[in-house]
C-alpha cells in the first residue's frame, strides 16, 4: 500500500489530504479530525495503520486551510464550526464517490473530539452515501437536532477517566434512533495517551466497520 497526496475543493477551500487504498479494499474510512488537530494526527494515524491491515482504505484530510488554522490558532472558534466542518466533510465524501478508485466503495466516518460532531452532521445529510460512523473521544452532543437523522450505525468510543465527556455521549446516544454503542475504554483520558488504550480504539473501530461497513457479504464491483 502506498500513501498519496489528494486535494479536495469544498466551499471556500481547497483542502490537504492523504490517501491510501488497499489493492482489495472493501470500504473506505475518511477520517474527521479534532480540536487543533490536523490530518499529521498520530493517533488517527494509528488507528488508520489498523484499518488499512484489514482492508479499508483511508482518506485523512485537513478539514482548514494552512490560513484558517492560524486564525483558529488564536481564536479557537473554527474547530467548533460544526456546520464548516460537516460541509468539508460532505465535499470529500463526493469526492471520494467522484473518483474511480473509491467511487465503487462504501464509505464510512471516523471522527476524533469535535470532529465526531461534524461526522454526525454530514452522515445526518447524506444517509445514502455514508453506512458507518466512530467516534473516538468525540463531541456527538455539537450535532444537536442532526442525532436523530442519522441512519449509519454509530460507535462511541470514549476514555473511561472523562466522566463527563462519558455523559455527553450518553445523552447523544439516547437521542438517536440508528443503531449506536456506546464503549468505555477503562483507564482511557481524552488523548488515549495511555498504554493500550489507543489500540483498544483501533480495535473497536475495525470491528466495528468490519461488522458494518463492508459485511462479509458485500461484494465489489469490477469496473
Amino acid at each position: 500500500m502506498s500513501e498519496r497526496p489528494v486535494r479536495i475543493a469544498a466551499p471556500g477551500a481547497v483542502l490537504d489530504g492523504d490517501l491510501v487504498i488497499p489493492d482489495k479494499a472493501r470500504g473506505v474510512v475518511l477520517f474527521a479530525h479534532g480540536s487543533g488537530s490536523s490530518r499529521h494526527s498520530s493517533r488517527n494515524r494509528f488507528v488508520a495503520e489498523e484499518l488499512q491491515a484489514a482492508e479499508f482504505g483511508t482518506l485523512l484530510m485537513d478539514l482548514l486551510t494552512m490560513a484558517e488554522e492560524a486564525v483558529d490558532a488564536r481564536t479557537a472558534h473554527l474547530r467548533f464550526d460544526i456546520g464548516l466542518l460537516a460541509e468539508r466533510l460532505l465535499a470529500a465524501t463526493d469526492w471520494l464517490q467522484s473518483e474511480p478508485e473509491t467511487g465503487d466503495l462504501p464509505i464510512g466516518y471516523f471522527g476524533a473530539s469535535t470532529g465526531g460532531g461534524a461526522a454526525l452532521v454530514a452522515a445526518a445529510r447524506r444517509p445514502e452515501a455514508v453506512a458507518a460512523v466512530v467516534s473516538r473521544g468525540g463531541r456527538p452532543d455539537l450535532a444537536g437536532e442532526a442525532l436523530p437523522l442519522v441512519r449509519a450505525p454509530t460507535l462511541l468510543i470514549v476514555g473511561g477517566d472523562v466522566v463527563p465527556v462519558i455523559g455527553m455521549n450518553e445523552e447523544a446516544r439516547d437521542q438517536m434512533r440508528a443503531t449506536v454503542d456506546l464503549r468505555i475504554v477503562p483507564g482511557a483520558t481524552h488523548l488515549f495517551e495511555e498504554p493500550g488504550t489507543l489500540a483498544e480504539v483501533a480495535r473497536l473501530a475495525r470491528d466495528w466497520f468490519v461488522h458494518y461497513l463492508a459485511p462479509v457479504t458485500t461484494v465489489r464491483r469490477q469496473r
